[in-house]
């Protein structure tokens, strides 16, 4: 300290007596714009080859009938003209997507791709190719694509989006409306948005960068060109507000899709909900101070831990949970048979718990091609205790239907996603395995009887009949 004084004492010994700071130099508005200008395109004209059109053509939707009873009341002539309904029409959609891998990984939105029969991948310089679906993972609505080309294809570099700031510039890339390679520009709003109610883990980057129909599968870059999400969603009711998904949360689902078709994720077998006001002074908490246990699901790994219904959870391994969705993602991340560490309130005191995470039940792997007769078509999981409040459900078990492959034997029931499966063969059913062992039990042409609760219909109970495909 007293040597940098000295040298300082010393350099101002030196200086001219009339020397001053100098004055800043003048700045040239222009020369300022054009700089961010040439930033913008050089991004775009960086990525653009990488962004890709995927145009899909759905599965044919099955042609329903009226009951075969107003055939033989009305006569063969009478029921084929006014009765019988005829297939839709194809419909061609459209989204967007980015190549990740030179060797044509394409990375876009599940939604972009779901249901559909054949998969249309366009490049920037007119090539098309025919993809082939990796696999998808509704539950972050993200999907892989294949694409076989003769040579190396224009790769878009992945950034890492737990850098984000608010307030950072982001560049939307896509093909909204049909209208090719659409270029915007924005900032990042917010980061960590969840209960969008698009995906099943939401942890958006929100932007006003405008995204729109179309737009979805697309890259949302930062001023260097990395990608820093997939365009997903927008507030249809909003103006400039788009969400993205956190690329980094899209790489790990990449890698598990492209390296066995499916994503492994934790699961501690609870039922939680978030912690309201009227609840924290009950159970000797704060408002958003951890969630609240509302179920232990049998044989789960939370209750071997010894976890209880009415714990509160404020800490997984010593990091503060505020909110559900917090809990659901950071489990999920967790390798199935790696131990957790569970600080919870209970009868208002800490008490901290050990618990072995095992593998969440029911993520089947969703690959390409359309369903054989051995399929359901058919994606189920276990109800929680937020979605049966979110729902407004007067029940606490079952199973809620997440997908629902046109044209399958699940689809010809009657089951619509949303729904929730509370028995089967008049039995009551919470497992997804359980239901899947008792479906396959069944001989071609049999038929089983379904309990569902229809949230759409204000959670009425309704029967519905399942019956597995005849064999060909």
């Amino acid at each position: 300290m007293k040597t940098r004084l000295v040298l300082l004492l010393v350099l101002l010994s030196v200086l001219p007596a009339h020397a001053q700071p100098r004055t800043p130099p003048t700045i040239d508005p222009r020369a300022l714009l054009h700089a961010m200008e040439e930033a913008f395109t050089t991004v775009a004209d960086r990525v653009t080859p990488a962004v890709v059109n995927v145009s899909t053509v759905p599965r044919k939707q099955p042609a329903e009938e009226a009951p075969e009873r107003f055939r033989e009341f009305f006569g063969e002539e009478f029921y084929e003209r006014f009765f019988r309904r005829r297939p839709r029409e194809d419909t061609r959609a459209s989204g967007s997507g980015v190549i990740v891998d030179a060797k044509g990984y394409v990375l876009t939105n599940n939604h972009v791709i779901e249901n559909a029969q054949d998969i249309t991948v366009r490049l920037s310089d007119g090539r098309k190719f025919t993809a082939k679906l990796v696999g998808r993972d509704p539950k972050t609505d993200l999907a892989v694509l294949k694409v076989d080309a003769p040579a190396l294809l224009p790769v878009a570099e992945l950034g890492d989006s737990d850098q984000l700031r608010v307030g950072q510039w982001a560049i939307a890339i896509g093909n909204p409306f049909g209208l090719d390679r659409t270029v915007t520009v924005g900032i990042v709003s917010a980061t960590a948005r969840n209960r969008v109610g698009v995906a099943t883990y939401e942890n958006f980057i929100q932007t006003d960068a405008s995204i729109n129909p179309g737009n979805s599968g697309g890259p949302l870059l930062n001023l260097d060109g990395k990608v820093i999400g997939i365009n997903t969603a927008i507030v249809a009711a909003g103006q400039g507000i788009g969400f993205s998904i956190p690329i980094n949360q899209a790489r790990e689902v990449m890698r598990q899709l492209i390296a066995s078709g499916r994503v492994v994720r934790g699961w501690l077998g609870i039922a939680i909900q978030d912690v309201t006001d009227e609840l924290a002074g009950t159970f000797g908490v704060r408002e958003r101070e951890g969630v609240l246990v509302a179920e232990v699901i049998n044989g789960g790994p939370a209750e071997a831990a010894g976890v209880r219904q009415g714990d509160v959870i404020v800490e997984l391994n010593g990091a503060p949970i505020k909110e559900v969705p917090e809990l659901q993602r950071r489990v999920a991340a967790v390798a199935p048979g790696q131990p957790v560490k569970l600080k919870v309130i209970r009868d208002r005191k800490p008490v901290t718990l050990a618990v072995t995470v095992s593998e969440m039940p029911g993520d089947e792997p969703v690959l390409a091609g359309a369903p054989d007769d051995e399929s359901w078509g058919l994606s189920v999981e276990p109800l929680t205790g937020e979605a049966a409040l979110q729902l407004n459900l007067g029940i606490s078990g079952g199973l809620l239907v997440t997908d629902v492959v046109a044209g399958s034997p699940g689809d010809r029931a009657g089951l619509r996603r949303g729904d929730v499966i509370v028995e089967l063969g008049k039995k009551p059913v919470a497992d997804p395995p359980a239901l899947y062992r008792t479906l396959a039990q069944l001989k071609p042409g049999e038929r089983v009887l379904v309990l569902i609760h229809r949230p759409a219909s204000g959670g009425r109970a309704e029967y519905l009949v399942m019956e597995r495909s005849r064999e060909p």
